[in-house]
């Protein structure tokens, strides 16, 4: 049995003010198992104060997902810049540590430099890793989308000097790839013994490398994604970890829409009963 989480960035964006406690109605209404919190860049000057306020609320942080401009710092690489990104990085570490999260989701690069000088990157991660073990967190790369290779060769590079890192697998950066039937090959069921420790969902309906269709995180069912699929794969390899739900779900007048995540999450628990059945 998989546990699945409500990504905070679902509901909780510039519409609705970036108001995080609104994550406490969020708590009330939905039937997910627990939440990823999203960190933003807005909130660094009042960071502690939204920890605490978020560790005090009755709801459960099971997975962070470390602010982006992390990895786009390294990409960019300018000077001051990698040691800008460890210090960003060491809060978002702080701020998962005070609110119980146990593991990271990290775009190891982003932005408009991307994966152009990805041996920066990767070299990066060892440094971003002893940091987060200092905090008794589990660090994960996600399988970002890159403007010059992809990250699937990004990820076998880093498990190749690493053999140990462990990544976050999202379909639906895989789709904007065209990756996914590579993402669940045997060739690369290496990947699935151990070194996916957790999953983003949210579907896609562009066509391989549609930038125009990636700013839109639909909900399962809205695009070309095959979450059947998805989930027969997990039963056969006996995935157990976590998965969040990223689908975008808040109206343009800030309204969150509980009711439309808690059908997406009753679909993929159909789905993953199926599966297991098979």
């Amino acid at each position: 049995m998989v546990r699945f989480l409500c990504s905070s960035g679902a509901l909780i964006t510039s519409r609705n003010g970036r108001n995080y406690k609104l994550l406490e109605q969020a708590e009330r209404e939905l039937t997910s198992e627990g939440f990823e919190f999203m960190m933003y860049p807005v909130w660094y000057e009042n960071w502690e104060e939204i920890a605490t306020d978020v560790a005090a609320m009755d709801i459960s942080v099971i997975t962070f997902h470390v602010d982006k401009s992390v990895g786009e710092l390294i990409s960019r690489n300018e000077e001051g810049d990698r040691e800008q990104a460890r210090e960003n990085f060491t809060i978002n570490c702080r701020m998962a540590q005070m609110m119980g999260a146990k593991l990271l989701v990290l775009h190891l690069w982003g932005g408009m430099p991307s994966d152009r000088n990805i041996d920066v990157n990767i070299k990066e991660y060892a440094r971003l890793r002893k940091i987060a073990e200092e905090y008794e967190l589990l660090l994960t790369i996600e399988d970002v989308p890159c403007n010059q290779e992809n990250p699937l060769k990004h990820m076998v590079a880093l498990y190749k000097q690493y053999p140990d890192v462990t990544f976050t697998f999202d379909i639906r950066f895989a789709a904007f790839h065209g990756l996914v039937d590579q993402f669940l090959s045997k060739e690369n069921a290496w990947m699935w013994q151990g070194a996916i420790k957790h999953i983003h969902i949210g579907d896609f309906a562009g066509e391989s490398m549609d930038w125009g269709a990636l700013r839109n995180c639909l909900h399962p069912g809205e695009g070309k994604i095959d979450f059947a699929r998805l989930f027969n794969h997990l039963a056969n390899v006996g995935y157990e970890g976590t998965v969040t739900v990223e689908s975008t779900s808040v109206a343009e007048d800030g309204v969150m829409l509980t009711e439309k995540l808690n059908d997406t999450f009753a679909y993929l628990r159909r789905l993953e009963a199926e599966s297991n059945k098979g």
